[in-house]
């Protein structure tokens, strides 16, 4: 069962969509469930939801600040692609790489980059441990991730990653402005500020924060730290 094509249209047409983007989400859609009866990619399966909470809340938020054009993306704990590669279908300028810890997660990435032509490398690897690499440390244009930690321990993980200049963007729930105030500190540890705020509702009516931080000097050598260390001392 798919998604009506008029609710694709209601939610994504202001933002792009075409006769070719709806039949690659349509795509998306397929090896999501598929694959989701194989390994755990995420509990949101019926069509209505993966279109509005998935597809939706992964492509509107970066209608809300600019991405330049060919920019360089990675999503850090990317999970099912969220929201990284939806985004990817309606900016296909931009150069995306997958991050995720568990394997069985990249094969579908790898299959599903493959299969509706996003061209994205794919990694498998810790952010904690990758944010230390030569080949990744401050590379990148923007960061972004979805519902991967609280915003404290994100920004550790992420911002390491983006070039001075570039952002990082973060896409929470409701508690999105909360966990800002906890992490200010960390924001400005890791060499960012905060830019921009953006509060929304998706048509169902679901609160989400969209935070934008901007890397104004480069992260200092000693971060990204382990899971152990971020647990017991908190930036």
């Amino acid at each position: 069962m798919q998604a009506d094509r008029n609710l694709y249209d209601r939610l994504l047409s202001p933002l792009g969509l075409d006769d070719e983007k709806y039949e690659r989400l349509r795509e998306y859609e397929r090896l999501l469930v598929d694959w989701n009866e194989k390994i755990n990619l995420t509990a949101i399966t019926e069509p209505d939801e993966v279109a509005e909470k998935h597809f939706y809340d992964s492509v509107y938020p970066f209608s809300l600040f600019e991405v330049p054009l060919g920019a360089s993306v990675i999503d850090v704990g990317t999970g099912a692609g969220f929201p990284s590669c939806p985004l990817k279908l309606f900016r296909n300028d931009i150069k995306l790489t997958l991050l995720d810890s568990l394997n069985k997660r990249i094969n579908f990435l790898a299959a599903l980059s493959e299969s509706i032509g996003l061209g994205a490398v794919c990694v498998h690897a810790r952010a904690e441990e990758l944010g230390r690499s030569g080949e990744y440390r401050e590379k990148f244009d923007i960061a972004c991730a979805r519902a991967v930690a609280n915003l404290r321990d994100l920004c550790e993980y992420c911002l390491p990653f983006v070039k001075v200049g570039g952002v990082f963007a973060a896409l929470k729930g409701s508690a999105g402005r909360e966990e800002l105030e906890e992490a200010k500190s960390a924001v400005k540890t890791l060499g960012a500020k905060v830019e921009s705020v953006f509060d929304y509702t998706l048509p169902s009516g679901d609160s989400r924060t969209l935070i934008i931080l901007r890397k104004v000097s480069p992260t200092p050598p000693k971060y990204p730290r382990n899971k152990g260390q971020m647990s017991k001392h908190p930036l």
